[in-house]
């Protein structure tokens, strides 16, 4: 199984969810995150803005599935045609193991 966390703007989210669930992928934890990319945040007239809102998504899919949603969270997530700056990133991890809180059931 494989942990995808896409950090990615904010106003590109409630469309990213429903293509990820409309795909089979209702799963997913939502997190509001602040950071900055390689450009070292933004400067808007004279102030300088070090912290950009943006969203984490989590979930976990079977490895099978891994293309499928890097491909939805890339086309959704995109501001324009080709993309811009702060547009976020998407990580990819193994997972190990897995447990369901209210049973102790191991999902792997």
């Amino acid at each position: 199984m494989k942990m995808i966390r896409a950090i990615v703007r904010p106003e590109k989210t409630v469309e990213i969810l429903k293509e990820l669930n409309d795909g089979g992928f209702p799963a997913v934890t939502k997190i509001d995150v602040v950071g900055r990319g390689k450009q070292r945040g933004i400067k808007v007239g004279d102030v300088y803005y070090d912290e950009i809102p943006k969203e984490l998504l989590m979930l976990v899919v079977e490895d099978l599935y891994k293309d499928d949603v890097i491909d939805i969270i890339k086309r959704v997530g995109k501001t324009g045609q080709k993309g811009a700056f702060g547009d976020g990133k998407i990580f990819v991890t193994e997972v190990l193991e897995a447990y369901t809180v209210s049973s102790g059931d191991k999902k792997l």
